[in-house]
């Protein structure tokens, strides 16, 4: 009796799990590395999305560090505010409150959790809705109307068009709608902790709550910490829809609230420069994977 060639045999144990796992690699290739590609390639060029693209090397980024005082001013340092408030402060807030609902008997802690979660799902409608109607600026928006009542104001305030409170107002609603999949997690991986480790913990000398999340929680949950700090950066970064939405154009006033999504679109769809959109892109790309990597090296394991 012929015996197997060792090709078959690795064939017949592993290459259902292959073939399971090339449907998403071939997705992968599709939607995420091919665009990243082409969009790397199209960085180097100058193209109007009308005639081929022509080839003009590194002119683009250097356009964008040395000519672009619109993004150097304005997109840049907005960009580095709103990641440096809303990141941190949204992925503390998501554990501080995954946190407090894994205390929770479970019927009121999944209650709780879907509340928290739901804006999320619904930040856009939320912010067509329920957050333009409140900093509507008219003396009708619930804001203004109520500060009249109580006469701390004389007339209303164009609370979406000042570029004094823009971007406040964005921090807030990021904020508000920052609880997804990365809370979820979070929240997942306190539950799944042993709670020996806590009456160990508690015998060897830890007698309070700080002690116990700096010492037990955060070590034992490392993966679900990184995923939800991955997550929040990449969250923070494609953000830029919000101030758009809020005051109703792009670029929105005063280049208050302009991010480098936002930027991204304005001279990529708006004025149809998609070389120049590109570069932009690929800084962005940049960004994102230089804080991903410090995430990791944070919360990955050490193996």
């Amino acid at each position: 009796m012929q015996s197997k060639s060792p090709f078959r045999k690795w064939l017949q144990k592993e290459g259902s799990a292959y073939a399971f796992l090339s449907i998403y690699w071939l997705l992968f290739i599709i939607f995420i590395i091919v665009p990243v590609l082409a969009a790397l390639a199209l960085s180097f060029t100058f193209f109007d999305t009308i005639q081929p693209p022509e080839f003009i090397g590194l002119r683009n980024y250097i356009s964008l560090i040395t000519q672009d005082d619109t993004f150097m001013k304005y997109v840049l340092p907005n960009t580095i505010q709103f990641a440096v408030i809303v990141g941190p402060g949204g992925y503390a807030l998501a554990f501080m409150l995954a946190w407090v609902l894994a205390q929770l008997p479970k019927l009121p802690r999944t209650i709780f959790a879907l509340i928290l979660y739901s804006p999320s799902m619904t930040a856009g409608v939320a912010m067509a809705v329920v957050w333009k109607s409140l900093f509507s600026g008219d003396q009708t928006g619930y804001l203004n109307s109520f500060l009249m009542g109580l006469r701390l104001i004389q007339e209303p305030i164009q609370w979406l068009q000042s570029p004094q409170y823009l971007m406040p107002i964005m921090i807030v609603v990021t904020l508000w709608s920052s609880m997804g999949i990365g809370f979820l997690a979070m929240l997942a991986g306190i539950l799944e902790i042993n709670p020996e480790l806590y009456e160990a913990a508690a015998i060897d000398g830890l007698n309070s709550r700080w002690q116990e999340i700096f010492f037990i929680t955060i070590p034992s949950m490392k993966p679900q910490m990184l995923f939800g700090a991955v997550m929040s950066i990449v969250g923070t970064f494609q953000a830029g829809a919000i101030g758009v939405t809020l005051s109703g154009s792009n670029p929105t006033p005063r280049y208050a609230g302009q991010l480098i999504v936002n930027h991204i679109e304005d001279y990529g769809f708006l004025r149809y420069e998609m070389g120049y959109a590109a570069a932009v892109s690929v800084v962005l790309l940049l960004m994102v994977l230089f804080f991903t990597r410090i995430s990791n090296r944070l919360f990955g394991s050490e193996a």
